[in-house]
């Protein structure tokens, strides 16, 4: 198959969420398994100095976002055999600091950036040599791709378009923008209505895609049944139900070329179910490195979040509150609301000795927490897939979940399967089930046994890109034959 993904961000190039790392997993696998793939996404700010090897193909792209034309050119990089990244380059919208906004707050022109990222990926595919027969967009900001797509070949008589699959990996994120951004589009007004792009007076870019995409697909079976009701589905559940012969749940992968325990570039130590050592040297590693106390004997948690409500923040904050004294150590590393970075870090200033956070992004750091710790906190209200459990999980520390979405399908509890088990869940959305959990977390620590069993199931578990692949062929193939 000839496939181009579109998405607002790819690993290593753009980052700032999980997204970023499925993206690049899928393209990789699929281009390994012999398809001819391509992923489009912007040129941000530093990738050209980052990156050698980058050329300028085709010539500069004059493309009408509202009453505006706005150029961009492609230049492309040829990442391994059957892959390669094309990147769109405007600097008035893509050189900034981060890709959707600063400190909390979205750039004011993201609606007319993203249109305009959308119309991009229309036009790349439309000119390629090697012409795709799928586009697979990824979330709200390549949303309009669908319906752009279908237009353009309505008006221009493109022949034998490529069909477009869409996949959601956070429908709370939907890309909605007022009434008057849908001019930027340049469609017809006759989609703004309720049963089109408009959604309660706004643009609703994810709905787009949701309405026109031949196949969807989210991130984790268990989210995209959650997505179908009122609880989980953000407005847009009355739609999915009746799309959902069309809607497909694909647990994402995980990485293990780069989510490895040996010969990892970031850890001082290896280790594997064999033998065990390398991750306590490890532990001691991550105590010193965060000034902690180096005591094996301490049951070490960790969490890697973006700090939102979402992540479950709340009920963390308030059980470690009332935990730190019960004889455990907690390692943070996140980035988001700054109200909840200010909660952290007065938690961690009472209790220095038991408690240490950093903020922002660290790859290095992220990958020295997941192997050096015992635990790994994900108390989410809602997670589509998750990414960290999978890496845990593959490093031998034992996930503590709340049992939603791929968190649900990607970890065993033993009350589900104690020869099998890999990690605790729990289920009420409070602090006081965070809580139990976290004792279930010591009583287990404290059986040496047991807590070996649980690891060498989690390093054993296979959430490898080849099965997701697999099944993202299917989808494929499903909406070329519609």
């Amino acid at each position: 198959m000839r496939i181009l993904l579109a998405s607002s961000e790819v690993h290593p190039y753009s980052k700032t969420g999980g997204l970023a790392d499925m993206v690049s997993g899928l393209s990789k696998t699929l281009a390994r398994a012999g398809h001819r793939v391509g992923v489009v996404t912007p040129l941000y700010a530093g990738i050209e100095d980052r990156f050698s090897g980058l050329s300028r193909i085709s010539e500069a792209f004059d493309l009408p976002v509202g009453p505006r034309r706005i150029t961009a050119g492609i230049l492309a990089l040829e990442a391994e055999e059957g892959l390669t990244i094309y990147f769109v380059e405007q600097p008035g919208f893509y050189q900034r600091a981060a890709p959707y906004g600063v400190n909390g707050t979205d750039f004011v022109d993201n609606a007319e950036r993203f249109v305009f990222f959308s119309k991009a990926v229309v036009e790349l595919a439309r000119r390629l040599p090697w012409r795709p027969e799928l586009i697979h967009a990824h979330d709200w900001q390549t949303g309009l791709v669908p319906l752009l797509l279908l237009e353009e070949a309505r008006q221009t008589g493109w022949p034998q378009p490529p069909r477009t699959c869409i996949t959601v990996h956070n429908l709370a994120y939907q890309g909605l923008f007022p009434r008057h951004a849908f001019a930027l589009t340049g469609l017809s007004w006759e989609h703004f209505h309720s049963e089109g792009v408009e959604f309660y007076g706004q643009l609703n870019c994810l709905k787009a895609g949701l309405l026109h995409a031949a196949a969807i697909t989210t991130v984790s079976p268990r989210y995209a049944r959650e997505i179908m009701t009122g609880e989980f589905g953000c407005g847009l559940d009355g739609l999915l139900l009746r799309r959902r012969h069309a809607l497909t749940g694909i647990l994402n992968g995980a990485d293990y070329g780069e989510w490895n325990t040996t010969g990892n570039p970031f850890l001082e130590h290896s280790f594997s179910p064999a033998d065990l050592s390398g991750k306590a040297r490890q532990k001691s590693v991550l105590q010193r490195e965060l000034g902690l106390p180096v005591d094996p004997s301490v049951p070490l948690f960790g969490s890697i979040n973006r700090l939102v409500e979402q992540k479950g923040v709340e009920i963390q904050l308030a059980a470690l509150d009332k935990m730190l004294g019960e004889g455990l150590q907690f390692v943070l590393l996140g980035s988001g609301d700054p109200g909840y970075q200010r909660a952290y870090q007065e938690l961690a200033d009472r209790h220095s000795d038991r408690m240490a956070v950093r903020f922002g992004f660290d790859q290095g750091l992220s990958h020295r927490i997941e192997a050096g710790c015992d635990f790994f906190l994900m108390p989410s209200r809602f997670e589509p897939c998750g990414l960290n459990q999978l890496y845990s999980l593959r490093y031998g520390t034992v996930p503590i979940v709340r049992a939603t979405g791929g968190l649900d399908d990607s970890v065993i509890d033993a009350q589900e399967d104690s020869s099998g088990a890999t990690g605790i869940k729990f289920r009420d959305y409070s602090s006081q089930a965070l809580i139990k959990a976290v004792g279930k977390a010591l009583a287990l620590y404290a059986e040496p046994e047991w807590m070996a069993h649980y690891r060498c199931n989690g390093m054993a578990a296979d959430f490898s890109w080849q099965k997701t692949a697999a099944s993202y062929q299917g989808v494929y193939q499903s909406a070329l034959n519609l």
